[in-house]
């Protein structure tokens, strides 16, 4: 029988922030598995027609956080539509019985922060959850080859002699949304950029934050939860101090992406999948790749996850009876580098 007290304070959220392939389902995956008692809740906020990322983490369930409680949002991004699916998810969410005593909501790869944490203040669910925190997760390697982290002086300067250009590329803004908004910085694939790198990406964080955050290094999602949970931040309360180049918007758009969706039948080798796909990123410009292949001769599904050329795959759950065997991809890209047909032909190879 459920007590009544507790359900009158507040439910904690940690938002869980970070550009495509830093590792947010690796993260919260671990915390499903280390809830250390705490009933969890996962919302999942999906760019794309295909739930990827919401499948994975279904596969997680355990009795602290069972199936029910992971619910995916595929229909756009949750603070675009926060009247018709992220409103009504939480309220779900907080009717379950047991309540959960921590909601973690992973959001899309391009979603910026900020206006999520302006949903916070919606009437329905002010007074029921808050902001525990804003954890933004980086990958080290990327970070410290300057992928998604510009050089500031170099901008001022080029600002300075060509008064045309007034924004940054779409990349670098989110990143640097994402930093801005975070109480809590997570350095991701740490192995993969070893000393030089990290200490690199360290420096790139450091000078893009508009306030001292602290940075934590993992590998694999591995971290102590009583690092990252319980931060107690509240930051629906201080949104002024978290920056935005969308400040004074009324809304914003994510027509700087696209996606496309290829389905193939069974592939026979998966080596050679991922040479296409490493292809693929290098000569059509695509960011992500995500999805599953049916290998032939295999029982279980082939799960595949690319950042950039890097990729990797392995076998997650065996096909289950009635599904399809078949390889369904997503790729994402910038806005007008994503020609459906020439990525389909790369990856039929």
């Amino acid at each position: 029988m459920s007590n009544l007290a507790p359900n009158l304070a507040k439910v904690p959220v940690t938002i869980v922030t970070g550009f495509l392939g830093a590792g947010k389902t690796t993260l919260i995956s671990h915390l499903i598995r280390n809830a250390g008692g705490r009933r969890l809740a996962v919302v999942v906020n999906e760019f794309g027609t295909l739930g990827v990322d919401g499948d994975i983490l279904q596969s997680c369930a355990i009795p602290d956080c069972p199936a029910e409680n992971i619910v995916e949002l595929a229909n756009g991004c949750i603070c675009c539509t926060v009247a018709d699916d992220f409103i009504p998810t939480v309220e779900h969410l907080l009717a379950l019985d047991p309540r959960p005593d921590h909601i973690l909501i992973e959001t899309s790869g391009l979603a910026l922060p900020k206006p999520l944490l302006k949903a916070f203040d919606w009437p329905a669910i002010r007074s029921k959850i808050t902001v525990d925190g804003v954890l933004a997760l980086a990958d080290a390697e990327a970070v410290a080859a300057g992928r998604f982290a510009p050089d500031v002086a170099a901008l001022d300067a080029q600002r300075a002699a060509d008064p045309s250009v007034d924004h940054e590329t779409p990349l670098s803004e989110v990143f640097e949304d994402q930093l801005a908004c975070a109480d809590m910085v997570l350095l991701t694939k740490c192995d993969l950029a070893g000393p030089e790198g990290v200490a690199a990406a360290r420096a790139v964080i450091a000078a893009e934050s508009p306030r001292p955050v602290s940075v934590i290094e993992l590998t694999e999602g591995v971290v102590d939860p009583r690092v990252i949970l319980g931060l107690g931040s509240a930051a629906e309360d201080d949104i002024a101090a978290r920056p935005s180049h969308h400040d004074g918007e009324d809304d914003h758009e994510h027509d700087d992406f696209d996606s496309t969706v290829v389905v193939l039948g069974e592939i026979a080798d998966p080596a050679a999948l991922v040479a296409r796909i490493e292809a693929l990123a290098r000569n059509h410009h695509i960011l992500r790749v995500k999805g599953y292949a049916a290998v032939v001769g295999k029982p279980m599904r082939l799960l595949v996850q690319a950042v950039g050329s890097r990729v990797r795959h392995q076998y997650d759950r065996p096909w289950r009876a009635g599904e399809p065997r078949e390889t369904t991809l997503v790729a994402i890209a910038e806005q007008g580098r994503v020609d459906a047909q020439a990525i389909r032909a790369a990856l039929v190879g």
